[in-house]
Protein backbone atom coordinates (compact mmCIF):
# COMPACT_ATOMS: atom_id res chain seq x y z
CA UNK A 1 0.00 0.00 0.00
CA UNK A 2 1.38 3.41 -0.96
CA UNK A 3 1.88 5.97 1.80
CA UNK A 4 0.12 9.29 1.44
CA UNK A 5 2.34 12.31 0.95
CA UNK A 6 0.72 15.65 1.70
CA UNK A 7 2.19 19.09 1.09
CA UNK A 8 0.75 21.79 3.33
CA UNK A 9 1.45 25.43 2.61
CA UNK A 10 1.33 27.00 6.06
CA UNK A 11 -0.28 30.42 6.34
CA UNK A 12 2.54 32.99 6.02
CA UNK A 13 5.08 30.16 6.18
CA UNK A 14 6.80 27.30 4.35
CA UNK A 15 5.60 24.27 2.47
CA UNK A 16 5.56 21.33 4.87
CA UNK A 17 6.10 17.96 3.20
CA UNK A 18 4.35 15.35 5.34
CA UNK A 19 4.39 11.58 5.16
CA UNK A 20 2.31 9.41 7.47
CA UNK A 21 1.35 12.55 9.42
CA UNK A 22 4.95 13.56 10.17
CA UNK A 23 6.83 16.53 8.74
CA UNK A 24 9.77 15.27 6.67
CA UNK A 25 10.82 18.64 5.17
CA UNK A 26 10.01 22.34 5.33
CA UNK A 27 10.52 24.04 1.97
CA UNK A 28 10.91 27.78 1.43
CA UNK A 29 8.13 29.58 -0.38
CA UNK A 30 9.02 33.18 0.50
CA UNK A 31 12.19 33.16 -1.62
CA UNK A 32 14.34 34.61 1.15
CA UNK A 33 15.90 31.52 2.73
CA UNK A 34 19.68 31.22 2.79
CA UNK A 35 19.27 27.41 2.86
CA UNK A 36 17.11 26.99 -0.26
CA UNK A 37 15.22 24.88 -1.00
CA UNK A 38 14.74 24.48 2.75
CA UNK A 39 13.09 26.97 5.08
CA UNK A 40 15.33 28.82 7.55
CA UNK A 41 12.63 31.01 9.12
CA UNK A 42 13.32 34.10 6.99
CA UNK A 43 9.59 34.36 6.15
CA UNK A 44 8.90 35.59 9.70
CA UNK A 45 11.65 38.23 9.52
CA UNK A 46 10.58 39.69 6.16
CA UNK A 47 6.83 39.67 6.82
CA UNK A 48 5.93 37.10 4.15
CA UNK A 49 2.15 36.79 3.67
CA UNK A 50 0.38 33.96 1.85
CA UNK A 51 -2.73 31.82 2.47
CA UNK A 52 -2.74 28.24 3.75
CA UNK A 53 -3.31 25.44 1.24
CA UNK A 54 -3.01 21.66 1.02
CA UNK A 55 -2.06 19.39 -1.89
CA UNK A 56 -2.36 15.61 -1.78
CA UNK A 57 0.30 13.92 -3.90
Amino acid sequence: MADDVVIVAKENGPYLVMKEGKVVAALCRCGGSNKKPFCDGTHAKIGFKAPQAEVKV
